[in-house]
């Protein structure tokens, strides 16, 4: 397994085609919301492609593969007046999602001590070592610890190993911004608000209740363009090529289901071949997946639109 992985894309080239059915407008007054936390396949760097996909009203919003909740976010800086239903099968990410949402202030000030004592300690590298040794029983500690982890370690990689337990390497950072408590505070509203409903499942158990005029957004881990390209051992049982066209069933059943679908993931030709039947936009996007400059350019990016009725749309 590759030891380099892919953690957030900067859109190179766009190629864009216009959509009459589905339009959005950003409120740029609105407060600035991010992720408390660094994802690989992140997609800070692309919700302006994927916003104008997203219905400008919304009841019920899905999201079963949350990662850093990039887009969940996006869509709470314009309103907050939506019921979200928020999960992923990473048990440590949504216990951090659970202590944002409830108890924001206890979380910083545990933040607040971690990162005190790794500032004053000569030795980061040991110490990184120890908190990720640590096995703290506490929610908030354990929250604490994740985001610690996520933002001193390898390129805020997740990795856990076939026991889950945490496994990626020191990071090096020169001066890692290891939380924002504005942020935390802002994320912790936006959960409130939307009544966040947060859960540790799959994306199958996360839409089962899903009814007609839902939004599901689905960002499973990439299809890798070849064996090593992409990285999808975010959990000890990983992402492979038959999950992928398990999900691409549940997508089907979705739209038949009268929900608006939305799916982010690599323009691989089996990417292509499972959602054949919908509309599709082609991005072309730098992934900083190595280390070498060279090696980071030129891959594509498919977001597939699914709902009843549409005009299939080749990209």
């Amino acid at each position: 397994m590759s030891e380099v992985v892919l953690i957030e894309e900067l859109v190179s080239t766009v190629q864009v085609e216009q959509r009459k059915d589905v339009t959005l407008s950003v409120d740029s007054s609105s407060p600035r919301l991010t992720p408390f936390v660094k994802w690989a396949g992140g997609k800070g760097s692309l919700v302006r492609h994927l916003l104008p996909f997203v219905p400008s009203a919304l009841a019920n919003y899905y999201e079963p593969f949350l990662g850093g909740g990039a887009i969940f976010l996006a869509v709470c800086r314009r309103d907050t007046k939506f019921k979200a239903f928020l999960s992923d099968t990473n048990p440590e990410l949504i216990n951090a999602y659970k202590i944002v949402k409830s108890l924001p202030s206890d979380l910083v000030r545990s933040l607040s001590n971690l990162r005190r004592r790794y500032k004053s300690t000569p030795n980061k590298e040991d110490f990184y070592y120890e908190i990720r040794a640590w096995e703290p029983t506490g929610s908030i500690e354990r929250a604490a610890r994740f985001i610690f982890l996520n933002k001193t370690c390898y390129n805020g990689l997740y990795r856990v190993n076939p026991k889950g337990e945490f496994n990626v390497p020191f990071g090096h950072h020169m001066n890692p911004k290891i939380f924002d408590e504005n942020n935390v505070a802002a994320v912790s509203k936006a959960l409130r608000e939307t009544h966040a409903t947060l859960r540790t499942i799959d994306y199958r158990k996360a839409t089962t209740a899903c009814q007609k005029g839902d939004f599901v957004y689905f960002d499973p881990p990439y299809h890798p363009s070849s064996e090593t390209s992409s990285f999808t051992d975010y959990t000890p049982k990983g992402f492979r090529e038959e999950d992928q066209k398990e999900l691409s069933k549940v997508f089907a059943n979705l739209v038949r289901r009268g929900c608006r679908v939305l799916l982010s993931n690599s323009n691989t030709r089996l990417v292509r071949e499972l959602y054949d039947d919908y509309s599709r936009k082609n991005i072309l996007v730098n992934r900083p997946i190595n280390c070498v400059g060279t090696g980071r350019k030129g891959f594509r990016e498919l977001i597939v639109v699914g709902h009843l009725n549409q005009t299939s749309l080749t990209d």
